[in-house]
């Protein structure tokens, strides 16, 4: 896990948020044990902008991934930076409901750790259109 929030660190330290100043970063475990990593990029025209947790998600699957093992998020503050409505639906994605979602301090520290169940409870999946 160290390795994780470690790159989620890494990754925050290169979002690009000049509006809103709040870096976030995002690292995921694929199912190959390879960690993929993104950051918040903001853009002047708001909703274009792409969450940390979207951009570890598309780094994953142009690096060949398709599921999300666990995962770590780091945002700026003192409070839990959970990740958006709109990524904890693109995690359910590629993302079994047991899966750990560990929300860090700036220094790394875990402050809490979630399930995607316990964030996306009675989630919509690939699996209701089958």
């Amino acid at each position: 896990m160290n390795a994780l929030i470690a790159a989620a660190q890494a990754a925050r330290l290169k979002a690009y948020a000049p509006y809103s100043k709040f870096h976030v970063g995002a690292a995921l475990l694929d199912e190959y044990g390879k960690i993929h990593a993104g950051c918040n990029i903001e853009n002047a025209a708001y909703p274009q902008g792409w969450c940390a947790e979207t951009s570890a998600i598309a780094a994953m699957i142009m690096a060949g991934g398709h599921a999300i093992a666990e995962m770590a998020v780091i945002g700026s503050g003192d409070l839990l930076c959970t990740p958006c409505g709109g990524c904890r639906q693109r995690i359910r994605e590629f993302a079994r409901g047991d899966v750990r979602i560990h929300m860090c301090n700036e220094d790394g520290r875990v402050m809490q750790t979630f399930t995607l169940d316990e964030l996306l409870p009675a989630s919509f999946g690939p699996e209701n259109l089958k």
